[in-house]
């Protein structure tokens, strides 16, 4: 049995981001509603892989994109974002960076940095999840899925991976790109897939605790494929918990039919 404690943080980390999102959108956003909005989901990996292919410099920008915009996007979570968020939470996000950046090789500005990362995608889970179909949302976080997997397994990914998780934004400031736990190592469009399914749940009033313990013991079950493989696409255990609980919906369905005509 394949097991690692230090994955299991990050694995934890990345369920959490299920459970956290709220639903809705600002009245302001609402006209921005569109179904084009999922596209962002396939498109964020296989965009940044070709872009980094093509020119290394792709990295350096976009280390810089998540520097500034990952703590603003924890702040949104602490204040408005996730359940039980309160405006006057928001400030934390500033604490975390400080840590994050003052402590960047040890345990503490790690924990700090998979906060900011899981924060930012509880935002953009909850964003996401109002501002896009959700039929047309759930087709991209499984194309987003599939996709990842054909870049892993086609051996594609992994060198622009690696280009993207070493890229430094300079004056020893925090690398908020991907997250890593010690030995292990998750990246930002894991937490981004487990952020839109919780997003996704919230959205249609569905229980978002219990998908979110699902995620966690997919994710365990297929981690087994480290006794054979070295990389695998960490975005496929949230659309596997996706694809089920629409299926259990549908057999909850057909029971209450099946009730009402007996």
């Amino acid at each position: 049995m394949w097991f690692e404690a230090d994955n299991l943080v990050l694995t934890v980390a990345q369920a959490a981001c299920v459970a956290l999102p709220a639903a809705g959108v600002p009245r302001a956003l609402a006209r921005f509603r569109n179904g084009w909005w999922a596209l962002v989901l396939p498109l964020c990996i296989v965009v940044v892989i070709v872009a980094i292919d093509v020119t290394s410099v792709s990295a350096d920008v976009l280390t810089w994109v998540a520097l500034l915009l990952v703590p603003p996007g924890c702040a949104l979570a602490l204040g408005w974002a996730m359940r039980g968020a309160r405006w006057w939470l928001a400030p934390l996000a500033a604490v975390l960076l400080a840590v994050a950046w003052a402590d960047q090789d040890a345990r503490g500005g790690q924990v700090a940095t998979i906060l900011l990362i899981m924060g930012s995608c509880v935002t953009l889970g909850r964003l996401l999840g109002g501002a896009a179909p959700t039929l047309l949302l759930k087709l991209g976080l499984v194309a987003m899925a599939i996709s990842d997997a054909i870049l892993v397994f086609g051996n594609t990914l992994q060198e622009p991976n690696a280009v993207l998780i070493a890229a430094q934004p300079g004056a020893g400031l925090p690398q908020l790109q991907s997250a890593a736990f010690h030995y292990a190592s998750l990246g930002y469009g894991d937490f981004f897939a487990a952020g839109v399914l919780g997003g996704l749940l919230a959205i249609e009033r569905r229980p978002q605790l219990i998908p979110a313990i699902a995620v966690l013991l997919v994710s365990l079950a297929w981690d087994q494929l480290f006794l054979v493989v070295d990389v695998l696409p960490a975005t496929i255990p949230p659309a596997i918990v996706l694809i089920g609980v629409e299926i259990w919906a549908q057999v909850r369905a057909r029971q209450r039919v099946g009730t009402l005509d007996a």
